[in-house]
């Protein structure tokens, strides 16, 4: 050791061996920089590669050599031998290329350790071949021992420095393996020329061809430019391709990121990287994940199956967070190449909104979606597994069925918002109203129905007495439409031992309390069967009697009374049933009304009258009664505009009549409904004053252009001393608002005389004419006769 040491300082210029040691660090980090550029390489540019390291780290051990030697100073001339010199570049090129090509066969065992063993011999080889070339004035001697160090030196270090320069990536990496292939050569070096003695012998004789040091300065200084020139291409190949990774790096971090899913590159169970989606579901930045665990978050068996070779087959899994909890998640797992090594790439898809999609779709497959009660579908199924268990255990079932009162006028008045707020206050308080053995669903619409288990019936009758008070307190605090509802109640096994019929039985209970003033309840007795389903017949064969035909006028007249002439006349409707014969009108207009029907009833009555009354001669008055319904329709004053402007009958022809019905249940909207029929120029009656409220308010407050007293009234008012102070009292308050009265109901001469006597404007009634076809008053419609004779009163 301490020969090696005397021989560097002693035996050597330090400036040159400072230039030495300078090319040696740079041929060292060429080769390494080199030989790692062609590891990434395609394979068919990795032969070229190889052989630009091996020229370019050859070249620089052998410059580091001869300038090493060059700095070596025995004190003796010196020369080199031509054909050996060029052999040792020979040797350090060839066996530098072959160690860096060994170090990168994959399928060799120790490939980098192999290699740069023969990298070492390279060096060896090299520097001994050099030495052999070293010509001077005497007798070279070689230290065994310290021969056999150098070899053992460079080898080691050789194995190692190509161990380390393709084992570790990055920058530490490079710089390791170039550190110590520059420590394999420079140890080598100066240990092989400590084992070097020198005895002057002056017999000795340098030869002629012998290469001067000068010129081998100017050969080691071309091999250091062409070192420095390969050592620049290294280092912008490797800048170019560092800054291409980067970019490339970065292009798919910005695709991974840009991805909604989850995604993790792993290496076996160790995350490599992951998206900034995954690290959102796990809780923790996506820059801190790689180097931890898969399982760590995903425990799952299942995952970790997949994660054994289940590829492209979706998993389901919990994946637990960081701040605690799970979510469910789903994997796609897929091998990928990653850093030319096998890697995998996991695909996770977060399953919370589609587990909420399913969970909503189930909910709604079984409940109504505006109230969240049971719909039809699981009401039906409950209602046959409750009669199968009463049926086994002997006992009882109430089914309660519900339907709002007045629900579509709501609709029309208020809105559908309004209509759909009112189904959800009644199905929460109602709910509130049961216990967790009652079932409360929406059927439809505003139809809903409670299944109880009960002993006996009256507690079905204190559950819809509850019901109904619960109602009624709610509409103590409301100010929206007041909330009203009718119960129907049908028994099993009393009344029916079928859910169809008990539905159907329970359902004839609701209409019957509905038809006796609704807002109550009835149980279903065997006799209303019969009657509600005459009365569903006759509802639907009402929806067909105008297509049928089978719907028809008739006109009774209206008379002056202080003259006695036509001044008009009231359309009146007749229904002519072509099995159950004429049907009063007091029977079929409730039945109308209530089912809607009224409205399309009503269109073809005003239209029929309006086309009509356009063909009289004569310019009489035609009045057409028309029902609340018919009034809060949104469309009624565009109808009885487009009716006049069809048939050309003037307005101030058409009178309507309405009665203070109409006006109480929306008094506002009844307002503007009359107001803009005014503005149309059509006149407006109060039909039957005096049975409704009456209300002198109602007749300043509304646009009406008549008065008609009620036949209730008029009937013996000649006679009856309270009916005469009535009708006195209702001509009085005509004359002080300025609108005149018609009386209806005139059947004698009496009664016509004590009108006349009050000063009655107008009357109606058999005395003046029978309802009957326009035809038999043609000669008021059409002639020059304007008064009824008596042939035509007792038509």
């Amino acid at each position: 050791m301490l020969k090696v040491v005397g021989c560097f300082v002693a035996a050597h210029d330090p400036w040159l061996v400072t230039l030495a040691a300078a090319i040696c660090t740079l041929a060292a980090g060429t080769a390494v920089g080199l030989l790692r550029h062609a590891c990434k390489a395609a394979r068919n540019l990795r032969a070229a590669w190889l052989c630009v390291a091996a020229v370019a780290g050859g070249a620089g051990i052998w410059a580091t050599h001869f300038v090493a030697m060059l700095a070596f100073e025995p004190g003796l001339p010196s020369g080199y031998n031509v054909g050996l010199t060029v052999l040792s570049l020979v040797f350090a090129i060839a066996l530098t290329g072959i160690g860096l090509a060994v170090s990168l066969i994959a399928a060799l065992p120790l490939a980098p350790a192999l290699g740069g063993a023969i990298l070492g011999g390279g060096i060896a080889a090299m520097h001994y071949t050099g030495m052999t070339a070293f010509e001077v004035p005497g007798h070279i001697r070689w230290d065994p021992v310290l021969v056999a160090a150098s070899l053992i030196i460079g080898t080691v270090l050789g194995s190692v420095a190509l161990s380390v320069a393709l084992g570790r990536d990055g920058v530490r990496g490079r710089v390791a393996g170039g550190l110590l292939l520059l420590a394999a050569i420079c140890s080598h070096h100066f240990t092989a020329m400590g084992a070097v003695t020198i005895t002057p012998d002056p017999t000795i004789v340098i030869s002629e061809t012998a290469i001067p040091a000068r010129w081998l300065a100017v050969g080691t200084a071309l091999a250091s430019v062409t070192i420095l020139l390969l050592a620049c291409a290294a280092l912008a190949l490797d800048i170019r391709d560092r800054r291409h990774a980067v970019q490339e790096q970065e292009r798919l971090r910005s695709l991974a990121n840009a991805a909604v899913e989850g995604l993790v590159v792993c290496r076996g169970d160790t995350i490599v990287s992951a998206n900034d989606s995954f690290g959102k579901l796990v809780g923790v930045p996506a820059s801190e994940l790689p180097e931890r665990a898969l399982s760590g978050f995903i425990p799952d068996g299942k995952a970790r199956l997949a994660l054994a070779g289940q590829f492209d087959q979706p998993i389901e899994a919990e994946l637990s967070q960081a701040a605690g909890g799970t979510i469910p998640v789903e994997l796609i797992m897929r091998p990928v190449t990653y850093g030319n090594q096998p890697h995998y790439a996991v695909a996770v898809r977060d399953l919370r909104a589609r587990r909420r999609a399913e969970a909503q779709i189930q909910f709604l497959a079984h409940h109504d979606a505006l109230t969240g009660l049971a719909n039809r579908t699981s009401f039906n199924q409950r209602l046959e597994q409750e009669l199968k268990l009463a049926a086994a255990t002997g006992g009882k079932l109430a089914l309660l069925c519900l339907d709002l009162d007045r629900f579509k006028e709501v609709n029309d008045l208020f809105g559908h918002a309004a209509g759909d707020a009112m189904l959800v206050t009644v199905a929460r308080t109602v709910s509130n109203a049961l216990d967790e053995t009652q079932m409360m669903a929406r059927l439809g619409g505003d139809e809903f129905a409670i299944l109880m288990p009960c002993d006996h019936a009256v507690a079905a009758g204190r559950l819809a007495e509850r019901i109904l008070e619960a109602l009624r307190s709610g509409n103590a605090d409301a100010a929206g439409p007041i909330v009203a509802t009718s119960v129907g109640i049908a028994l099993y096994p009393d009344d029916a031992t079928e859910r169809a019929m008990l539905l159907s039985y329970a359902d004839t209970a609701l209409y019957r309390a509905k038809s006796e003033g609704r807002g109550t309840y009835r149980f279903f007795e065997a006799k209303m069967g019969a009657q509600v389903r005459e009365r569903r017949l006759l509802e639907h064969d009402l929806r067909h009697a105008v297509a049928r035909g089978e719907m028809h006028l008739v006109y009774q007249p209206q008379t002056d009374v202080r003259n006695g002439s036509v001044t008009g006349f009231e359309v009146l409707l007749r229904w002519l049933h072509p099995e159950r014969g004429a049907i009063s009108p007091a029977v079929f207009i409730p039945i109308a009304e209530e089912s809607g029907v009224i409205l399309q009833i009503g269109e073809w009555v005003l239209r029929e009258a309006c086309r009509e009354a356009a063909t009289w001669t004569n310019p009489l008055t035609v009045a057409v009664n028309v029902s609340a319904v018919q009034i809060h329709a949104p469309h009624f004053v565009q109808l009885v505009h487009e009716s006049l402007f069809r048939t050309g009958l003037k307005p101030d022809r058409l009178e309507v009549e309405i009665t203070e019905t109409a006006l109480i249940r929306d008094p506002s909207r009844a307002q503007s409904t009359l107001r803009q029929l005014k503005a149309l120029g059509v006149r407006i009656a109060m039909d039957d004053f005096g049975t409704g409220y009456s209300s002198v308010s109602n007749l300043r407050a509304y646009p009406f252009d008549k008065i008609k007293i009620d036949g209730s009234f008029i009937r013996s008012v000649d006679a009856n001393e309270q009916t005469a102070a009535i009708v006195r009292s209702v001509l009085g308050l005509g004359r002080g608002l300025g609108l005149p009265v018609l009386a209806e109901g005139v059947e004698t001469d009496a009664e016509l005389r004590f009108l006349a006597a009050e000063d009655c404007q107008a009357a109606q009634g058999y005395l003046m004419g029978r309802p009957a076809a326009i035809e038999q008053f043609a000669r008021f419609t059409h002639g020059n006769q304007l008064k009824p004779d008596q042939s035509v009163a007792a038509a």
